[in-house]
């Protein structure tokens, strides 16, 4: 599908590409916040312009992108620009090569897939190795810096401050282990109380398992990309060329982004004998990298519980093509009574 410019979008267009005759506009599907379009020239490469409803989360995502493309092997879209545009933000980035690996990844020979995996393994792991942060919660950008934006829980209602659409809470961090319990076990029940009347007989458990998280549980936060995933990057010649989407990052427990992604990496697109086999790659990966952390029932519980439900509270569909929605049911609730 073709479109002309929007109002928005041609104020984008002024500022990063003045003067450029445009040819094509392309929306992509792509997540539920953001409007992300393809945009060609007659005289200028393709760019893809990202809007968003939130400019702070434009301006976190931008200067993510570029930190990781400076310090990491991570392959990603280096902005090219990024801006507000009355009461939205934007994000301009290169279009980069590649096809979508959601799309492709089911037709990968077992070899390809297994080294696919390795490499979000190893990706992860430089992520958590060089993004360190002082306290858990949502990142900021402050003087130019990644920071954690800092609202002690104790004197905001946690519960009532939970954006699920974001993945993260509405501003809340936690400066010690204790208080990342504390939002850890919150936003777990939060995610578990979210599943559809057909997990009803497990919800107790999940819960209590949430809430066996120990006291002492709270490494140094790291790196948290809560969208990591094949649905998300570009796959060339059996090789990932472009991990996208990082919106919303958070600082957090390296052990919940690490079940996270195993359960969106190794679980979601193959029978379960093979899973564990992309598991053990996509471990070997992270390993290769730095020492993997110690995954507790509670941080698979919170990952896939945070996974099986969207934004809009309707439950995922795993594979491709995509199950219909009684499978999924069935998948996610596999998936945690593996855990109970």
């Amino acid at each position: 599908m073709t479109e002309r410019p929007d109002p928005s979008l041609r104020s984008v267009l002024s500022a990063v590409a003045p003067g450029q005759s445009v040819t094509s506009v392309k929306p992509i599907e792509r997540g539920n916040r953001k409007r992300t379009a393809v945009v060609r020239f007659a005289g200028a490469d393709p760019i893809v312009v990202q809007q968003t409803p939130t400019p702070r989360s434009a301006r976190v995502e931008a200067r993510l992108l570029a930190a990781i493309d400076e310090r990491t092997s991570v392959p990603v879209a280096r902005p090219i620009d990024s801006g507000d545009t009355g009461d939205d933000g934007w994000l301009v980035t290169p279009l980069l090569a590649g096809d979508d690996l959601h799309e492709a990844f089911v037709d990968l020979d077992a070899a390809t897939q297994q080294s696919i995996a390795g490499a979000f393994g190893r990706f992860l792991a430089e992520l958590h190795e060089v993004f360190q942060f002082g306290r858990y919660g949502p990142l900021a950008v402050d003087n130019g810096d990644l920071v954690t934006e800092f609202r002690s829980p104790r004197s905001t209602p946690i519960g009532d401050e939970f954006d699920l659409e974001d993945g993260i809470s509405g501003g809340v961090a936690a400066a010690t282990p204790a208080e990342w319990r504390e939002w850890l076990v919150t936003y777990g029940r939060a995610n578990v109380a979210r599943l559809p009347s057909e997990f009803d007989d497990l919800r107790s458990g999940l819960f209590d398992v949430v809430a066996s998280l120990p006291a002492t549980t709270g490494p140094a936060p790291r790196l948290f990309p809560w969208d990591f995933r094949p649905g998300n990057a570009l796959v060339a010649d059996g090789t990932v060329t472009a991990v996208l989407d990082w919106e919303y990052p958070l600082a957090a427990d390296p052990a919940l982004s690490v079940a996270k992604a195993e359960y969106l990496v190794a679980d979601w697109y193959v029978s379960e004998v093979r899973a564990d086999r992309l598991r053990a790659a996509f471990r070997e990966g992270y390993t290769s990298v730095r020492d993997i952390p110690e995954i507790r029932p509670a941080h698979r519980v919170c990952a896939i519980a945070s996974a099986a439900v969207d934004s809009r509270g309707v439950v995922t569909n795993p594979q491709y093509p995509p199950v219909g929605r009684a499978a999924a049911v069935e998948f996610h609730r596999r998936a945690l009574e593996r855990v109970l």
